[in-house]
């Protein structure tokens, strides 16, 4: 992964030192950290995914207001010693799901997960999540019940399908 570094958040990397740094100043302004990644080598882009605590949508001015704060802790602090590009997002309706209240909160929803290795012969499975037990998720796919660890996981995401727009339009 010499192009690319996006493991997850909470791995010892440097994205996890950038969250370290920045939640303290997010959680004060009312936004939880979802996810951070450090792309691309030469001029890297550190891309910040954040949600507001309070459940309601992201707007643009909540991105400024992050890029404003993070632009201020990252100057102070430098931990990209390089020169870089920020990208401020919110998870959006078809969002990564990259904490374990995450597997949760969207218990019903159509997710596709990707695990580092093999489980039953298959790293990639879709289906309706049915929550997390301890450190294990639970999916039910066309194969039944599948449980996953969950530091097995390396990618999930929820999928998009009407049932989720018709929920999105209720909040």
């Amino acid at each position: 992964m010499s192009e690319r570094h996006d493991e997850p958040v909470g791995t010892g990397t440097a994205a996890a030192e950038i969250e370290r740094l920045l939640q303290p100043s997010l959680d004060a302004m009312g936004y939880e950290v979802v996810r951070i990644l450090i792309m691309g080598k030469h001029k890297p882009t550190l891309q910040i995914m954040a949600e507001r605590k309070d459940g309601r949508a992201m707007t643009v001015e909540d991105c400024a207001d992050i890029s404003r704060q993070v632009s201020a802790v990252l100057d102070v602090e430098d931990p990209i010693r390089s020169s870089y590009t920020l990208e401020v997002s919110s998870p959006g309706l078809d969002r990564p799901l990259t904490r374990p209240k995450d597997f949760e909160r969207f218990t019903g929803c159509e997710a596709r997960l990707e695990t580092r290795q093999p489980i039953d012969g298959r790293r990639r499975f879709t289906g309706r999540l049915l929550g997390i037990d301890g450190e294990v998720v639970k999916i039910k796919d066309e194969a039944g019940e599948v449980a996953l660890p969950y530091g097995e996981i390396h990618k999930a995401r929820l999928v998009l399908t009407d049932e989720l727009l018709r929920q999105a339009q209720k909040h």
